[in-house]
């Protein structure tokens, strides 16, 4: 059998596979991971175990909705073709069958901005598709809507399914959508979690932006998420002058001062107590 091209990238998606259900987000082979390549993109096979699978059964398919090869692609390759033809800055896709995902999916539920990671899938809350059977051209139109400014979402009794620019961050990805997934099902036992309101959820997606990214990094007039410490090792990086460091000190006595106060404060309806219950007379 000749070589198969793009061999590097085969096997990171085996790998990707491999370390989705390592950490808890798939199991079986539930799941399915692709990856673009120029005039198409690679997919898992249909079936075959992760710790079996083989860089040359990675299939490759076009734009087209053709494949190539003696394997044939994983059941929802309508999916990742439809995210690559309509998502032209998705570089992976990674889709998982994982627990608290499934679980609210089963609800019909979406997961609403009751922590502000929520924006690292690009909006509000994190949509859940209506239920198409798997496999369908149906679970792929909706599956596209409720990705309408969105790079994850759930799918109504299946899972969820996410997108980004690589494999590395597809993988990521997937599991931060767990996680607020657990969080959210995990706060719901205890009450109804309050939820940021949107001018919060709209400075958050502004930051998100640039979360994650170094200073080299940033496009021309993008700024970093959150004001980094000043930096002490470049010519650009003095120390701080003697007034600041004055002013520093000023400030720490301050905050001391209103500690001790707030403490004293504190104390005092207890002391109070004390004092009155010692006048009365004992029984």
């Amino acid at each position: 059998m000749a070589r198969p091209q793009h061999l590097s990238l085969r096997k990171a998606i085996i790998a990707a596979c491999l370390k989705m259900n390592d950490l808890g987000i798939n199991q079986g082979t539930s799941g399915n991971i692709s990856a673009r390549i120029e005039g198409g993109f690679l997919i898992t096979p249909s079936g075959i175990p992760y710790e079996k699978m083989k860089p040359e059964q990675i299939v490759e398919m076009d734009l087209g909705g053709g494949y190539f090869g003696d394997f044939l692609p994983s059941s929802e390759w309508r999916m990742h073709y439809d995210i690559y033809l309509n998502k032209p800055e998705a570089g992976a896709v990674v889709h998982t069958h994982a627990i608290y995902c499934t679980a609210l999916s089963c609800l019909h539920e979406r997961i609403p901005a009751f922590h502000y990671m929520i924006g690292v899938a690009g909006g509000t809350n994190i949509r859940c598709a209506d239920y198409a059977t798997f496999g369908t051209q149906e679970l792929s139109g909706n599956m596209l809507k409720a990705l309408q400014n969105r790079s994850a979402c759930l799918l109504a009794n299946h899972g969820m399914i996410c997108f980004a620019k690589d494999l590395d961050k597809s993988l990521w990805l997937a599991g931060e959508v767990e996680t607020l997934a657990q969080q959210y099902w995990v706060a719901r036992q205890m009450g109804k979690p309050a939820i940021l309101n949107k001018r919060e959820m709209t400075n958050i997606l502004a930051r998100f932006k640039s979360y994650g990214k170094q200073a080299k990094d940033l496009a021309e007039g993008e700024a970093l998420a959150v004001e980094p410490p000043p930096r002490r090792d470049t010519p650009g990086g003095a120390q701080p002058s003697a007034k600041a460091k004055t002013d520093d000190k000023k400030q720490g006595r301050r905050t001391k001062k209103v500690a001790l106060v707030r403490e004293r404060a504190a104390r005092k309806p207890v002391e109070r107590k004390v004092a009155k219950k010692s006048k009365e007379p004992s029984a």
